[in-house]
């Protein structure tokens, strides 16, 4: 089961989040068909979009991570609630590039690196705040540390991982650590932190190791005496329904609500981030098409 934990000095002077998505983005890219490459770079998005959701305090609220870096991938998307559960898409899922000299996924490349990262945070209340920054690298855990430093002021250290089985392609280990420091840190909490940071093992390596998403926030915090803030299990969840095209559609002219249904009598919404796929009969969208121009007609009297 995919867990995160969120975890503060006893002093206050830091933050960690260690978080496990290896069955959220095996689902993910289940559902998209996603290529090696695609799947660690959504995979990555989606693991720090559910680290930085599950920090979100109000309970209805959601934050949106929007790449479009100008690589072969296009733009992917990934959405998280405030519990850290997630869904997400990307543009061309079965894009695939050369690994690099080393024999690892190419992110970056597949990404690019001439776009930028947005991040939205809708409360559920009032206008979404809205921020982008330039990419850094196309690799998403550094421009989501850029994010941090450049919008928010708040020195970050992010850390994601995707590890893909090189013969058959399927993902086999997902994680992140998101470390950040508090206001109240003296320098020697920041130069111990970076001597840790300097010394972790990449984020599937720990977890290929059996370490738990408490053990990577221990380690990342070795040397401080540490409390649990949270934890909470994850999920990859979307939450479209048929109601919801509905009322999408009821935004369309009532003369092109009615052009919707093909030869066999229907129209067809397919989910960009689950793929499900919702029918809608030419007499439904009939009725819709009379209620829109009734509705608009009571406005205008």
């Amino acid at each position: 089961m995919d867990r995160i934990i969120r975890c503060i000095t006893s002093e206050g002077a830091l933050m960690a989040s260690a978080i496990d998505t290896s069955d959220t983005v095996y689902t993910a890219q289940k559902l998209h068909s996603l290529s090696p490459t695609a799947s660690a770079a959504l995979g990555r998005l989606l693991t720090g979009v559910s680290v930085m959701g599950a920090m979100l305090k109000q309970a209805n609220a959601t934050l949106t991570l929007r790449v479009n870096g100008g690589g072969p991938l296009g733009t992917l998307t990934a959405i998280s609630d405030s519990r850290g559960n997630v869904r997400g898409c990307v543009d061309n899922p079965e894009v695939e590039v050369p690994r690099k000299p080393n024999g690892k996924l190419d992110v970056s490349a597949a990404v690019g690196t001439t776009g930028r990262l947005g991040v939205i945070r809708n409360y559920g209340t009032g206008e979404p705040y809205m921020g982008q920054v330039e990419l850094v690298s196309g690799e998403i855990a550094e421009d989501i540390t850029n994010y941090y430093a450049t919008s928010e002021q708040i020195p970050t250290a992010c850390a994601l991982g995707v590890l893909v089985d090189s013969e058959n392609g399927k993902v086999m280990l997902a994680g992140g650590l998101l470390i950040q420091v508090l206001p109240g840190a003296m320098p020697e909490d920041i130069e111990k932190l970076e001597a840790n940071i300097a010394k972790l093992e990449p984020v599937t390596t720990m977890l290929a190791k059996g370490m738990s998403v408490e053990d990577m926030c221990r380690t990342a915090l070795d040397g401080f005496e540490v409390e649990v803030l949270d934890e909470m299990p994850i999920h990859y969840a979307c939450n479209c329904s048929k109601e919801k095209y509905y009322n999408a559609l009821s935004t369309l002219e009532p003369e092109e609500i009615e052009t919707l249904p093909t030869s066999d009598g229907r129209a067809e919404a397919v989910c960009p981030y689950c793929s499900k796929k919702y029918y809608f009969t030419a007499e439904e969208l009939k009725a819709l098409a009379d209620a829109v121009r009734e509705k608009r007609a009571a406005l205008v009297e």
